[in-house]
């Protein structure tokens, strides 16, 4: 007569060891078997690693999402920048007087607390203009004058009447004292 196999026995037969692959340590042949991340060889996401001697593989980004803003308010005076929360601020009431952008963290935070040395933030300020042409006379970070390099190498010196004009700001820290380099573009008009 022949026994009826069992769970137990089908386990037992079936498995005959575990052998921790690539990025993997661990492994057994017998009794309660343990697999563990090999953090020499991997990242484990949830403990804080060095990443000495690490390859990292730069990721592709296809059409990045960017947050704007979208405000009724009119460019005038100063305009405050929070780039922590946008990436586009798009004003849609008619510029009341050239203005100053000051590009900052948030209210309450600096860019200069945000950015280490050799990172960089790209940012879009769209200002509507009416019939008289209103243009940015002036760039802050976090309160403190800084001369953008301009495409074409000349700041702006005007606006486009009746049109949407657009400025565009790479921001690069270039020391933690802090020192930027930012290059400019604009004003592209859109009308």
């Amino acid at each position: 007569m022949t026994k009826a196999r069992t769970n137990a026995d089908n386990a037992s037969a079936d498995v005959q060891g575990v052998t921790a692959g690539t990025g993997l340590s661990g492994g057994g042949t017998s009794g309660t078997v343990t697999v563990s991340i090999d953090t020499a060889t991997t990242v484990d996401i949830n403990t804080a690693q060095s990443l000495a001697n690490k390859t990292l593989t730069a990721p592709i980004v296809v059409s990045p999402e960017e947050r704007w803003t979208t405000s009724a308010a009119s460019a005038g005076t100063t305009v405050d920048f929070d780039a922590s929360t946008q990436g586009v601020l798009y004003y849609t009431g008619s510029a009341t007087a050239n203005w100053t952008l000051n590009v900052r963290g948030t209210s309450s935070t600096t860019l200069n607390s945000i950015l280490a040395v050799g990172d960089s933030i790209t940012i879009a300020f769209l200002a509507t203009n009416g019939a008289t042409a209103r243009y940015q006379t002036a760039f802050q970070i976090d309160g403190s004058a800084v001369t953008p390099k301009y495409s074409g190498g000349t700041a702006p010196a005007s606006g486009n009447a009746s049109s949407i004009d657009a400025y565009q700001y790479t921001i690069v820290k270039t020391a933690a004292t802090p020192t930027y380099t930012v290059f400019g573009s604009g004003p592209v008009k859109y009308a």
